[in-house]
């Protein structure tokens, strides 16, 4: 490696390679990057990936189904409640378990509050990277609403594993339904604080257009999914292409930028924290009564063979 810089240096004495992480402050360990800059400008980036990796699936294939449900928040612990909940439907799948439709739309709720704290966590370390801690403050402030949420009804704040094979764990309360309504109308008037604050900010939206252009055969080629995806012009959100879990039931749109940059990718989330708050809001209005887990799921079962 020292070789080589060596060899760059004297080629070209404006480059400059160095290296950040895996251990670095603005990360968890789970990233190391070989950085060719010239001045303040990055030249190319090689990635270095696998520092987080846990080895879920090796341990699938020595657990039980319910043995390994633990594992499934744990995969992404921004985004715990939705894998969670999506390892649960394709067992229900699998086993054809019919799940009760109040269970179904709790799950929604969940899902939906999760999504709209994962994406407040990238909006504020990503504000603060940029130095704007104001704006981080905010978004952990409204995260950590989300959190006392779902702790409410699964005893953990990031590791939820509320879901089951057929339902949730535990019913929703009064408390808890009262108080994400009341999450919904606050969070719209903060997006709205959001725009004000970021959107429209001169420094903001020069170190965001243009920058970081993925087109959309580039993104399709790398497998992107998400909004980063959707950011580069594919209006493609598993929900409305392969409805699942009931969001078929639900309107609310995809949103879709074409620009393909760092602020077409701000975009996209900030609208699909709108869109959540949307989807929340339509399933506490149609919550049903009865059940939240099915009364018909044997104790034991064996998964089919294939």
């Amino acid at each position: 490696m020292a070789s080589e810089i060596t060899k760059e240096l004297t080629e070209d004495g404006e480059i400059y390679r160095l290296n950040m992480g895996p251990q670095h402050p603005s990360m968890h360990g789970v990233l190391r990057l070989f950085l060719d800059l010239q001045g303040e400008q990055l030249v190319k980036a090689t990635p270095v990936i696998g520092y987080s990796h846990r080895a879920h699936e090796k341990m699938a294939e020595h657990r039980t189904a319910m043995q390994f449900l633990p594992n499934t928040s744990r995969v992404d612990y921004l985004s715990g409640m939705i894998y969670n909940v999506g390892y649960c439907q394709a067992i229900e799948k699998i086993l054809e378990i019919e799940v009760p439709e109040r269970a179904v739309t709790i799950r929604i709720i969940a899902n939906e509050l999760n999504r709209i704290a994962s994406h407040l966590l990238w909006l504020g370390t990503f504000l603060l990277d940029l130095g704007g801690i104001t704006p981080f403050l905010y978004c952990f402030d409204d995260r950590e609403t989300i959190l006392d949420l779902l702790d409410r009804i699964s005893g953990s704040r990031l590791t939820y594993c509320y879901a089951r094979f057929g339902g949730v764990t535990l019913d929703v309360d009064d408390v808890f339904l009262n108080g994400t309504s009341d999450f919904i109308q606050r969070m719209r008037g903060r997006l709205e604080m959001y725009a004000k604050l970021v959107t429209g900010n001169a420094i903001f939206r020069e170190r965001c257009e243009g920058v970081g252009v993925i087109s959309m055969e580039l993104a399709k080629s790398y497998g992107m999914t998400g909004p980063c995806l959707r950011a580069s012009g594919l209006a493609y959100d598993v929900r409305r292409a392969e409805p699942y879990g009931g969001y078929g039931d639900y309107d609310f749109e995809v949103p879709v930028r074409t620009e393909g940059d760092t602020m077409a990718r701000y975009h996209v989330r900030m609208q699909e924290m709108a869109e959540s708050c949307k989807i929340i809001e339509q399933a506490l209005r149609k919550l049903p009564d009865g059940p939240i887990l099915t009364p018909k799921l044997a104790k034991r079962f064996k998964l089919p063979e294939g």
